[in-house]
């Protein structure tokens, strides 16, 4: 039984803590550091778990050490935890959108380093995460930080880590470019004059139900759009719309643009120690 500590124990935390103990692993092999008392008298009560105000008592024993903090606190923790790590080498997993592992290295020290980013559907076990790991990290340890991220929805490798920006930009933003999508639908509709109640139920149920076409199917989109696309029909006019004002052009410069922010950010924290 692997013995997993979170530091920090906020909204993604608790999606991945309730996803392991839906997994079968034991609330006694789970320990969270969280500063505020009563998130964690909330964390001990909801899931069974042992919450700690110090990190590196939460770490202590830990196989696993999970960074579940924001990425502008990573720097401050580590002179705490450095000591306990480099003693136990556990695999540190970090979940901090924008910190590489180069930083990591040098924060915690050279040990097995996993980097994820997940999503906020996390939170709801239908998130999608992208993981890249150091050479130090084993087959076997590979595979335990896959598991541990599978509790919470699906995951994929990846192997260069520059590209963990775009999956920042691409999956981690990703759902509020869904929501500002929804958030269009539905006021255009209630321009057109229909209630704004059922035009976000049907924009919603619309856009859940194109979701589930596109996963389950395992097709290309781009054939599932012409399957509905009649010739001369009404959805070719809302294509024909979309192309001629640059839908594409619009969707690759804020893709671009939410990667080049995520390095910045990590720039940022290069120039901060």
């Amino acid at each position: 039984m692997t013995r997993i500590a979170f530091i920090g124990g906020g909204n993604m935390a608790r999606s991945l803590i309730g996803g392991l103990l839906k997994t079968g692993l034991s609330a006694s092999a789970i320990t969270v550091a969280e500063p505020r008392a009563d998130a964690r008298q909330e964390l001990g009560r909801e899931f069974g778990v042992a919450c700690y105000a110090e990190n590196r008592l939460a770490a202590a024993e830990a196989e696993v050490l999970l960074l579940a903090v924001k990425p502008q606190i990573m720097p401050a923790i580590h002179m705490e935890l450095r000591d306990t790590l480099q003693r136990n080498r556990p695999m540190l997993i970090s979940i901090a959108a924008g910190v590489r592992i180069d930083q990591l290295e040098r924060w915690f020290g050279a040990m097995a380093i996993v980097r994820c980013m997940p999503n906020t559907p996390a939170l709801i076990g239908a998130g999608a995460t992208g993981l890249c790991a150091n050479h130090r990290v084993s087959p076997p340890q590979r595979a335990q930080a896959q598991r541990i991220m599978d509790a919470v929805g699906l995951t994929r490798w990846i192997d260069d880590e520059r590209l963990m920006d775009t999956v920042t930009a691409l999956s981690g933003s990703g759902p509020a470019y869904f929501f500002a999508l929804v958030e269009a639908l539905e006021d255009a509709a209630v321009a057109q004059g229909m209630s704004r109640e059922s035009a976000r139920a049907l924009a919603a149920q619309t856009c859940l139900g194109a979701g589930r076409m596109l996963v389950e199917s395992g097709e290309d989109p781009g054939e599932l759009r012409k399957r509905v696309t009649s010739p001369n029909g009404t959805t070719q006019a809302a294509l024909e719309s979309f192309q001629a004002d640059g839908l594409q052009r619009t969707v690759a410069r804020a893709v671009a643009a939410a990667t080049r922010r995520g390095e910045e950010l990590a720039a940022s924290l290069d120039q901060a120690t």
